[in-house]
């Protein structure tokens, strides 16, 4: 290439036009080879996962509509690892299939029509297709295919395996060790993590730091986590986590740790209601003994008072009567 001030050497004052012509074709073509174009830059993302993961076999799920019926269609995908997905929607109807249209969702947002959409028409019935490669947990959700202005739908619901604990709370006591257990059934996480609730928030347990923890099983289909010297602020909520390849999988479980003085608390309160039903009784019979054993005294109370209205009596008998005469005798 020429520098610029070669070309002014050579090209006479006079010739400003031949002058422009020759920049512009020593120019570099960015249409032809600029690296900063993004169509050079990167391949599209669906054709790096294709050939990523090109071993993988396709697995194929379908759902059955009806324009008879408005209630949605869904199924359950469970996935733990990347894999080759064909989602299929079968729509039938009672009326021409031709102002029919067919839309997919992943969640709530439309998804753009690429090469991994397929539809067909066969009589009566409309099916469409969605191909695509599942690789990382962005992708899991729901995936709806609706048809027509009623938008009458099918759902996928792709997720990860989900992870299995003690439904119920476990109850145990101060100075016992307990054992908490989480599984997951036909599946193997590549790993486990035991969570401990920290008022709103959880916080990973560390055997290497609390030597109270124990955890058996981290990249087994199941898990164990025990607990030693239990006190009663160890109660409250606990979380065994799952990880996946394409997402994680939780569990709540619900320790609850009792003093030994809560469960006899009942059988204090009925002690306390036996011996004071007891005390009534005998009360009542220590009355009744007594009035038995004293019968007269209810006759010397009489006796008493007889004897007071007779002295009564005998105080008036004595004041002397004077008898009354007559002012003559005077």
């Amino acid at each position: 290439m020429l520098s610029h001030t070669g070309l002014r050497a050579l090209v006479a004052p006079g010739c400003p036009l031949l002058l422009l012509c020759l920049l512009v074709t020593t120019r570099p073509d960015r249409v032809e080879g600029d690296p900063t174009d993004s169509t050079f830059t990167s391949l599209p993302v669906r054709e790096e996962m294709m050939t990523k993961y090109s071993n993988l076999s396709l697995e194929s799920y379908n759902i059955s509509v009806t324009d008879v019926s408005n209630v949605s269609v869904e199924q359950n995908i469970t996935l733990e690892r990347p894999s080759h997905l064909e989602l299929k929607c079968m729509f039938t109807a009672t009326k021409d299939l031709n102002s029919v249209n067919v839309t997919w969702k992943k969640d709530d947002e439309l998804l753009e029509t690429t090469d991994g959409f397929n539809t067909t028409k066969t009589g009566n019935t409309l099916s469409s297709q969605y191909r695509f490669i599942i690789f990382n947990s962005k992708q899991m959700g729901k995936y709806s295919c609706m048809f027509g202005e009623k938008e009458l739908r099918g759902t996928f619901n792709i997720k990860v395996p989900k992870v299995h604990g003690k439904n119920k709370p476990l109850i145990t006591y101060v100075g016992d060790s307990t054992v908490l257990k989480c599984e997951c059934q036909s599946c193997h996480p590549l790993n486990w993590t035991w969570y401990v609730g920290n008022g709103t928030s959880q916080v990973p347990i560390d055997v290497q730091v609390n030597d109270k923890y124990v955890i058996n099983g981290s990249y087994a289909n199941g898990t164990k986590l025990k607990i030693k010297h239990l006190l009663e602020e160890d109660g409250g909520s606990y979380w065994c986590r799952a990880t996946f390849q394409l997402g994680e999988s939780e569990e709540q479980i619900e320790l609850v740790v009792l003093s030994f003085l809560v469960p006899l608390k009942p059988f204090l309160a009925i002690i306390a209601e036996v011996i004071l039903l007891v005390a009534i009784i005998l009360l009542c019979e220590v009355y009744t003994q007594k009035k038995k054993n004293d019968p007269d005294d209810g006759k010397e109370f009489e006796q008493i008072e007889q004897l007071k209205s007779d002295d009564s009596n005998g105080i008036e008998n004595n004041v002397p009567r004077y008898r009354k005469t007559d002012s003559a005798d005077q």
